[in-house]
């Protein structure tokens, strides 16, 4: 080869590798396809909310979609780098707040073969043009408000594997919509309007992995032919009406199961041996249905599984773990509300990779195990435990619980100095035993994690020590029913989480603690019976949603204004929930904390005492009663919109009743009884259509009584002691007893009712979220000797009641 040529070739060679080492360094270039990118604007377009940004993250929404970038580079979508070409579509948490159109943009995506459009509030029909994405091998439209039939044209996506429905309204026969699916490997339709019928035969769904019909009204026997698959790995039946014994006879020796739920029906019979069969097996949940028997024993020598819930159900007898395997896996364990008795085996130590164990309201006793104190979460609640068992000196120092339940024991004795050392603790619930002497100032070792402290009914006394300067996280603390006295410790203005406080029933003595009002999300405040004084200062409290300051020595006057800076109840609060996809419901949330705890709530609701297991979130109350305040009721009351119990009974409270009560549209009950009130009922409380219970006795009203429904259907005693008020014989039947002289021929009074006095107090446990409780008591007065005196003891039908 001539210099020349060789020469040029060399440079040829030369130019096309630097050509080449360019295209390699050089990112790959997306050209999205403009018929792709018109299309997805075009969907954009639907959805007026479509630019809000997702609750996870801006690669879940199309807040990122315009004309000035690649629509391959958008949030939420993927392509085909080398033909631009988009498959997949993936939006989350969005509120797009509309139906999906027959013509939509979305359809024009032919190339679509993954698509998510999850907890979009998305609402109206499936439309059958899902049937055109043929393409199509995922699809999930779950956490929707669809209602309807399952199109049949989806029953054309032949390529279709994963099939996710859940959480709609959607409605129809599975048996029919869904025949044609037998090459799904997930199918999630839980939480839906299925009509009610037998699952049909599943044995030909020969490639299901994953089955979730969880939350309808499937019913029958057990599905044996579920268990049949061979590629089984999840099921979730829970919450659905099916009956009679489980068996897995048939299951595949070389089953692939790990996860089954069938919590929530109505099974029964023992736990049959053939669940050995399910070789894999780790999670197990049969919560709340009528299994019965002797505890299964043999379950705990499954090595895989590592999640038991045997709660709700009724075995029986004692607890015998048997030969617990050292390879065992389990590490939750729940067998709360059952008939289990006798003590807790020793044996349960042997369990080494254990870290929480639910054995509450059960008949347990003797001591508590002291092995149990490595766990990370111990719930041993409604027992009749008396005492605790030694712990290791090593075990102490690596202990890492987070939860201790107690509660509601027969456990007595000093406060246990053993639950200082907890330094990890974010939950503790000793109350209802009987435990006696002083709270420690070692509790201030706790209070750094501490977000839970309830003591509540037991026999503690001398001061609560002041040991919350570092007491950030608490979001609780409720030491009601006790015999602490003194003052509230000043400590407690560090609690900035602080939702709740209870001090209910104690012998603290001291000026209202204003300064309270600083804590930025204090919800409830409970302060009844105690032996506080003096005026009751409303500075700050823009949170508070129930307060409970009845059964005090408090008095003077309350200001025009005082209610005017209570923002939190000024508006009317609309209930929301919050969906646990781990638990498999909705749950209705009161207080704004962690939402590991939730306590119950009682009160006197309609006059009867009454114990509610889960607070509305919108529950509001103000009970300032049997105290001495005095002078006109303020009119700001009135701005509190968004109140739903006000008890201003027992004071000495003068002139009329406000006529801005008027405004609080949601009230549902009023006690301004035993009083000095004076002037006529405000005729607009007619208005109040949720008003239904209401006592206006022992007063000086007078006037008519408003001629609403919900006025008419009070009881006599409602009105009583109120001489000038007119019209009673419309409630009463007959002259209102108070009117009445002794000359008077009536042959038969009407018996007084009760007489509701609202009193906030306490606070309970209870498993799941965090809420506010209160504590009612009805007290009711008849004058009874004055009955006697007068009529005689046959015709005075005198009633005295104490409900505590």
């Amino acid at each position: 080869m001539i210099p020349n040529q060789f020469y040029c070739f060399s440079g040829i060679v030369i130019t096309l590798y630097i050509v080449v080492l360019h295209t390699l360094a050089s990112p790959t270039v997306h050209l999205c396809r403009h018929d792709q990118r018109d299309a997805l604007l075009e969907f954009k377009h639907e959805f007026p909310g479509a630019d809000m940004k997702s609750s996870l993250s801006s690669d879940y929404d199309m807040s990122s979609w315009n004309k000035s970038s690649d629509c391959c580079s958008w949030g939420a979508v993927t392509c085909v780098a080398k033909y631009g070409q988009v498959i997949s579509l993936e939006l989350v948490n969005l509120s797009l707040n509309n139906f999906l159109k027959p013509n939509s943009g979305l359809f024009k995506l032919q190339y679509l073969q993954r698509l998510t459009l999850s907890n979009c509030d998305l609402y109206g029909e499936i439309p059958s043009s899902f049937g055109n994405l043929s393409h199509l091998i995922e699809l999930d439209l779950g956490h929707n408000k669809l209602v309807g039939q399952v199109p049949a044209s989806i029953g054309n996506l032949t390529k279709l594997r994963h099939l996710r429905l859940h959480g709609n309204k959607l409605s129809g026969k599975f048996s029919v919509l869904f025949a044609n699916f037998t090459q799904l490997f997930t199918l999630g339709l839980s939480y839906n309007y299925f009509e009610p019928e037998p699952l049909p035969n599943m044995s030909r769904f020969h490639r299901l992995k994953i089955f979730d019909v969880k939350g309808n009204s499937f019913f029958g026997s057990f599905p044996t032919s579920l268990f049949t698959i061979p590629s089984l790995e999840w099921v979730y039946l829970g919450g659905n009406n099916f009956t009679g014994p489980i068996d897995f006879g048939n299951a595949s020796l070389s089953s692939t199961l790990q996860y089954l739920s069938l919590a929530d029906n109505r099974f029964n019979g023992p736990i049959p041996e053939s669940i050995f069969r399910l070789l894999n097996l780790r999670f197990l949940n049969l919560h709340n249905n009528s299994f019965h028997g002797p505890f299964p024993a043999y379950l705990f020598t499954m090595p895989s599984l590592q999640w038991v819930y045997l709660a709700r159900n009724q075995f029986d007898g004692t607890i015998d773990f048997g030969n617990i395997l050292p390879s065992s896996n389990l590490s939750f364990l729940d067998l709360g509300d059952n008939k289990f008795d006798g003590q807790i085996p020793e044996s349960i130590s042997k369990f080494l990779k254990l870290e929480m164990l639910d054995l509450s309201n059960n008949k347990l006793e003797g001591k508590v195990p002291g092995c149990l104190r490595r766990l990370k979460s111990l719930r041993l609640s409604h027992n009749s435990f008396s005492s605790f068992g030694k712990s290791s000196q090593v075990m102490m120092d690596q202990a890492q619980m987070l939860e201790l339940r107690l509660d509601s024991n027969s456990l007595q004795g000093p406060f246990p100095h053993w639950i200082c050392r907890l330094r990890s603790l974010k939950l503790l619930d000793l109350s209802n035993n009987s435990f006696n002497g002083s709270v420690p100032p070692c509790v201030r070792s706790l209070t750094e994690t501490l977000q839970v402290l309830n003591l509540r009914n037991n026999n503690f006394s001398g001061l609560l020590p002041d040991v919350f300067v570092n007491a950030s996280r608490l979001t609780e603390l409720v030491v009601s029913r006790n015999q602490l006295e003194g003052k509230l410790p000043q400590s407690l203005i560090n609690c900035t989480s602080m939702e709740l406080l209870n001090v209910e029933g104690n012998k603290f003595k001291d000026k209202f603690p204003s300064w309270l009002g600083s804590l930025p999300i204090l919800s409830v405040l409970i302060l009844r019976s105690n032996q506080f004084y003096g005026p009751l200062v409303s500075t700050g409290f823009k949170t508070l949603k129930i307060i409970d300051v009845s059964h005090n020595d408090f008095s003077g006057t309350l200001p025009t204004l005082y209610f005017s800076n209570w923002l939190e109840m000024s508006e009317i609060t609309k209930l929301s929930s919050y969906f646990d996809p781990y638990m498999g419901y909705y749950v209705g949330f009161f207080m704004r904390g962690s939402g590991f705890y939730s306590s119950s709530m009682e009160l006197v609701h309609k006059g009867v005492d009454t114990e509610f297991e889960k607070i509305r979130e919108d529950y509001t109350s103000i009970d300032f009663s049997s105290n001495n305040f005095y002078g006109k009721i303020p009119e700001s009351i009135g701005l509190l919109k968004g109140l739903r119990y006000l008890n201003l009974s027992n004071n000495a409270f003068t002139s009329n009743i406000p006529q801005s009560l008027a405004n609080l549209t949601i009230l549902e009950s009023l006690d301004v009884s035993k009083n000095q009130l004076s002037g006529p009922i405000p005729p607009d409380l007619d208005e109040l259509f949720s008003l239904s219970t209401m006592n206006f006795a022992h007063n000086n009203l007078e006037g008519p009584i408003p001629q609403g429904t919900q006025f008419q259907r009070q009881n006599c005693s409602s009105f009583m002691d109120n001489p000038r008020l007119s019209n009673l014989e419309d409630i009463c039947g007959k002259p209102h007893v108070s009117n009445l002289t002794p000359q008077e021929p009536e042959e038969i009074l009407e018996p007084e009712e009760p007489v509701i006095n609202w009193i906030a107090a306490a606070i309970a446990y209870g498993p799941g979220v965090l809420c506010g409780l209160v504590i009612g008591h009805i007290f009711v007065s008849h004058k009874h000797e004055w009955f006697m005196e007068k009529f005689g003891r046959n015709k005075s039908r005198a009633l005295i009641i104490s409900v505590r």
